[in-house]
């Protein structure tokens, strides 16, 4: 895997609302998330990028277009202001060029040096093929839930990772 040359990532604007909604209105994109109709996926993109405007949000570019964003979701409370959970989507004409790994790790990165974090955490659903990559980066296992959520009608397993800043 070698990332494109002219790949590079920026700070999410509010703009890219309009391309993570055309990526997510795909019923078969969004099957590894938990929203399922277009007014939950409605819902989920307003937060996801409404966290740009604390520059918790990045969004992936090749050849000045977009073509990943992810996100910390951070969490409000000064109680648990220390960790947050995150989003990550990689368009599919761009996957498995690293830049989903690239995106992960500097969602790390930000998440470690801008709002000093001990953990970060991720909710995924088998059989998401992004939890290789999850274990490749250090993150670990801290729960499994068979049957969690249906996709296309069958039960499948919610498995939590967790990533710790040393």
């Amino acid at each position: 895997m070698t990332l494109p040359s002219d790949y590079d990532i920026r700070y999410s604007v509010t703009e890219d609302l309009a391309i993570l909604q055309q990526w997510l209105a795909d019923p078969v994109e969004r099957r590894f998330f938990p929203f399922e109709t277009d007014q939950e996926t409605e819902d989920v993109l307003k937060n996801w990028i409404g966290f740009s405007r604390y520059k918790a949000a990045l969004t992936g570019m090749v050849s000045g277009q977009p073509c990943a964003m992810g996100t910390l979701l951070l969490m409000p409370y000064r109680k648990v202001a220390h960790h947050a959970s995150f989003y990550v989507f990689v368009e599919p004409g761009h996957r498995r060029l690293g830049i989903g790994t690239s995106m992960v790790r500097n969602l790390l990165h930000l998440a470690k040096t801008r709002f000093s974090l001990e953990s970060v955490s991720v909710e995924i659903y088998e059989p998401n093929p992004i939890i290789f990559l999850l274990e490749k980066i250090g993150f670990e296992m801290f729960a499994r839930q068979e049957n969690f959520i249906k996709i296309d009608g069958s039960g499948h397993a919610r498995i939590c990772l967790e990533h710790f800043f040393t």
